[in-house]
């Protein structure tokens, strides 16, 4: 183990973090995303420190293919958006950088200071040690660096993951009031890590649940679909309501969470989750997780409805259940057919609308074509001369390079 050091404003020299090596931290290289290592190569060499961060250690640390791929630097979110081709700067509280791939986004955050603006904003960039003192939980609290293959340790959390616990870094009464949904996520983690919550977070959890009903609905539905993509949205869910925190998320189904039918219908889906994440079934879409959530629940009075009608009612039922939700309405009609189809039932035809296609990266614009004249649609006799020109040039032949990833190969 190494240590690293700074100077205090008294000039005196002080051990700020713990430096683990490959040895130590024993994470496998070969699972890293190649886009993510790419992105903190080139923030390296334009002269920032870089560093995978988050959960994304933690599961890497763990032997698990992340997810996500999250990045922490000293740029500013201008800075990286200069640097980068496909960036997107989101945010106003606190700006994030979205680097956006065909496939997949990467988040890049620009070290935090803790403090706050004039404004009310917490656009004060800082270090990386007062950086590392504004995560949530010690698990999620490492620094990783791909070109040299060290962890960097700012808050003693290796001791915690030896000893498979959670902890708090943020004062437990500040945590848990300034975002509730951390209480979420210490649930959350305990059950996908196996890791056990410590007695002070268990407690605050208690006390502090009732804040969890001024969350905004967009950030409770982006939780529960973490929650049900995980995996272990079964145990997750019952976790949450032995800490009276999934009244909060979703009052309808918290009320018949625990019915023999609904466990079964989400260990069904779990099993389903998991199966798909190890490449060995295909993959669960959102439609069918909501569909594993209601399915049981679902019930018709009437008989004698028509296709549309029933629909409908399906659609009513499924909004209700997973108020205060917010899926898109595509997801929900989705389920409802997927729904009505399983129990035999036949649906009406076009009933699910389509789908808005997804973000795109951002592309560069390429040189334009040359006009053509009115009326003709012929291309002038001097951009005739300037293409057959460019054609009868020789290129140069490149040289082959190998890339590692779809960015570099953009890059080259």
């Amino acid at each position: 183990m190494l240590i690293r050091y700074k100077q205090d404003e008294h000039g005196k020299t002080v051990p700020v973090a713990n430096i683990y090596t490959q040895k130590e931290h024993k994470i496998n290289y070969a699972l890293l995303d190649k886009d993510a290592v790419w992105a903190i190569k080139k923030l390296q060499q334009s002269g920032a420190e870089a560093y995978l961060v988050g959960g994304a250690v933690r599961d890497l640390m763990l032997g698990q293919v992340p997810k996500d791929f999250d990045i922490a630097t000293s740029a500013s979110p201008r800075q990286i958006q200069r640097l980068f081709w496909n960036a997107r700067i989101i945010g106003k509280r606190f700006k994030l950088v979205h680097l956006v791939f065909k496939d997949k986004v990467h988040e890049v955050s620009t070290f935090r200071s803790g403090e706050e603006a004039m404004e009310g904003n917490n656009n004060v960039f800082g270090s990386i040690d007062q950086d590392a003192k504004r995560r949530d939980f010690s698990i999620n609290s490492f620094y990783y660096d791909p070109s040299t293959n060290q962890l960097l340790d700012f808050n003693n959390a290796m001791d915690d993951f030896r000893k498979k616990r959670i902890s708090s870094i943020i004062a437990l009464d500040e945590s848990f009031t300034e975002d509730p949904v951390r209480m979420i996520r210490a649930v959350k983690y305990s059950i996908i890590t196996g890791f056990t919550l410590r007695l002070n977070v268990r407690m605050a959890i208690r006390k502090y649940s009732n804040e969890l009903s001024r969350t905004s609905t967009s950030r409770l539905t982006e939780e529960v679909n973490k929650i049900l993509a995980s995996g272990h949205s079964r145990e997750i869910f019952n976790e949450l309501q032995k800490y009276k925190l999934l009244v909060f998320m979703l009052p309808c189904f918290s009320i018949y969470s625990k019915f023999p039918q609904v466990q079964d219908s989400l260990r069904d889906l779990d099993a389903r989750v998991m199966l798909a994440k190890e490449n060995k079934g295909p993959a669960v879409m959102l439609a069918d997780m909501i569909k594993a959530l209601v399915d049981p629940l679902i019930v018709f009075a009437d008989d004698q409805m028509t296709s549309e009608e029933r629909f409908k009612e399906t659609f009513r039922q499924i909004k209700v259940l997973i108020s205060p939700m917010t899926p898109s309405n595509y997801e929900v009609e989705l389920a409802s057919e997927r729904l009505l189809s399983a129990r035999g039932f036949k649906t009406p035809r076009n009933c699910v609308r389509n789908q808005r296609p997804s973000n795109k990266p951002p592309q560069r614009r390429g040189p334009s074509r040359p006009k053509r004249s009115e009326g003709t649609g012929e291309v002038s006799a001097a951009s005739r001369k300037r293409r057959s020109r460019g054609r009868s040039q020789k290129r140069p032949v490149e040289q082959e390079q190998k890339v590692g990833s779809s960015a570099e190969a953009h890059d080259l």
